[in-house]
């Protein structure tokens, strides 16, 4: 393999706010250390992170310039001599903290995130450290795969992290996003009740084909928690709230949640008046858990991996999968939630 080869890769600046931050650009061929692997990515995933790094709204640390995105996909094309764990045709995924390798997230695993302090998977080869990746799913293609880094492993620890889900147990998801759309469907597969939240009744029909025993319009319903409430089993709540919604949706979802719940705050999507958010006081009447969820661990990712071949899980990519020069398009596509799942970006 020539050594004087380039690689296009999309950069993300900081000298700007907005997606004009990403800029197409031409870098020499990258080295292979000795405990390195050369991948050849084949499709890079966006999350809604992703969108608000660009935009300068990200709350965990940063090292810019940086190339961009967390979550790709692709094929060993090269082992460093003291790698043992890939050879070269392996098919694997990224790890999104490339130091969360097991146990409990650490101020030092939680700076070692790809597309924000490490260079990221936009790019068209990439050398990671041999632990920094998790082998493919046997089931899956490139382009599903590399949706599960960050939104897959998100919803996975959101209900396995803390304190398992159980059959029989109810979890909410909020919206139509990856990692809704991933915990519906781990949920379904563990044998759990899901209810679902959208605006939409085309994505409410998408969401019941995909397992959901109840969809819940937020619009139209403003008391959607307690209707939430009253469709979990028994009536008593939910033992899960996947809580994307964050300002806008956390009054609600603490109405929702069951005694000894766990509320995993995921995200903060929404909007709302700082006197309208419930504060933490607000978990002694609920008798609920509220938990933060930064993506997950190695550890965790390749129990993950099995669970989805075993039930042959496949996530859902939205039907528009952008070619890779059409990165911006693809960011703005999301930001403009046009999307339902994953948005793809081949490579």
């Amino acid at each position: 393999m020539a050594t004087s080869k380039t690689v296009k890769q999309w950069i993300i600046n900081g000298d700007k706010k907005g997606f004009d931050e990403l800029q197409l650009d031409t870098v020499a061929f990258p080295e292979c250390g000795e405990n390195e692997v050369l991948v050849k990515l084949g499709a890079a995933s966006l999350n809604y992170r992703d969108l608000v790094i660009p935009k300068g709204y990200y709350p965990f640390p940063l090292n810019l310039p940086v190339v961009a995105c967390s979550d790709g996909a692709g094929e060993v094309v090269k082992v460093g001599s003291k790698v043992t764990q890939w050879k070269k045709g392996d098919q694997v995924v990224t790890l999104f903290n490339q130091g969360h390798q097991y146990g409990p997230m650490t101020a030092a695993a939680a700076s070692t995130g790809l597309g924000g302090v490490l260079d990221g998977t936009l790019r068209e080869y990439a050398v990671f450290n041999e632990n920094g990746l998790v082998r493919k799913p046997e089931n899956l293609s490139l382009v599903e795969a590399s949706t599960l880094p960050c939104a897959a492993l998100t919803a996975w620890n959101a209900l396995y992290g803390l304190k398992p889900l159980k059959p029989g147990q109810t979890v909410l998801v909020l919206g139509t996003g990856g990692v809704s759309i991933f915990g519906l469907q781990f949920a379904k597969a563990a044998g759990a009740k899901v209810i679902a939240t959208t605006s939409s009744e085309a994505k409410a029909e998408k969401m019941r084909k995909l397992g959901a025993d109840h969809v819940v319009n937020y619009k139209t319903d403003t008391n959607w928690g307690e209707t939430v409430r009253k469709l979990s089993v028994g009536g008593e709540g939910v033992d899960h709230v996947l809580e994307i919604g964050g300002p806008a949706t956390l009054k609600e979802t603490l109405q929702a949640v069951k005694y000894e719940g766990v509320l995993s705050i995921i995200g903060q999507v929404g909007y709302s008046k700082r006197e309208d958010v419930p504060q933490i006081i607000d978990a002694l009447p609920k008798v609920c858990i509220f938990r933060g969820v930064y993506v997950g661990s190695r550890g965790q990712m390749e129990e993950m991996v099995q669970a989805i071949e075993i039930n042959d899980i496949h996530p859902v990519v939205d039907e528009k999968v952008f070619d890779f020069e059409k990165a911006k398009e693809a960011y703005q596509y999301q930001w403009d939630q046009k999307h339902f799942g994953n948005i793809v970006i081949g490579i």
